[in-house]
């Protein structure tokens, strides 16, 4: 009896979505049985549509942005997803510097700190699954180091004298896929 046990608890934390977000939180899986929950306060929700993308939203508030797209299974990126999503946002944000400061991969994570235009730091999460992409600007820096932590437990945050700075991203890749052609049909 055991033996299935283990593998019936295996098959439903493989289960566990990696992101979720609901009832004014997002939520982020950090082991096989939590997640780190995060409030959002007060926040703006901006559905996306795309012909290629089964669900898609953008999520600000003062600290965070954050754009979810979750692609139909005949889609593909024509690209990494994350260095699109980085020059996506260099490009539109008219950026003259994004230097990466500071770069962790762990499992379904990527965190980078960017230098931008040599005056603030931003902190980028990158999250992905086989048909979702999540893309977090963190300006303050919260959800960044409370998720890496959680995640590493030897993270060292070094970045607390750093210029922080508060963006209004009114941006989108989905949004803009029709124009620039970040994903589209496979073939």
């Amino acid at each position: 009896m055991g033996f299935f046990n283990k593998v019936f608890k295996f098959i439903a934390n493989a289960s566990m979505p990696t992101y979720k977000f609901e009832n004014n939180q997002i939520a982020f899986k950090t082991n096989t049985e939590n997640y780190l929950e995060y409030d959002l306060g007060n926040y703006d929700m901006k559905t996306r549509h795309d012909p290629f993308v089964f669900e898609a939203y953008t999520i600000s508030n003062e600290e965070l942005f954050l754009e979810y797209v979750k692609t139909d299974n005949n889609t593909s990126w024509n690209g990494q997803a994350v260095s699109l999503y980085e020059d996506f946002f260099k490009s539109k944000l008219k950026l003259n510097s994004f230097e990466t400061l500071e770069k962790k991969e762990l499992g379904n994570y990527i965190f980078k700190v960017k230098k931008v235009n040599e005056n603030f730091v931003l902190h980028l999460i990158y999250i992905w699954t086989v048909s979702t992409n999540i893309f977090i600007v963190d300006m303050k820096g919260n959800l960044y180091k409370k998720l890496l932590s959680e995640l590493d437990s030897n993270y060292e945050y070094n970045f607390e004298k750093e210029e922080k700075a508060s963006v209004n991203f009114n941006i989108s890749i989905v949004k803009d896929n029709c124009l620039q052609g970040f994903f589209n049909a496979s073939n």
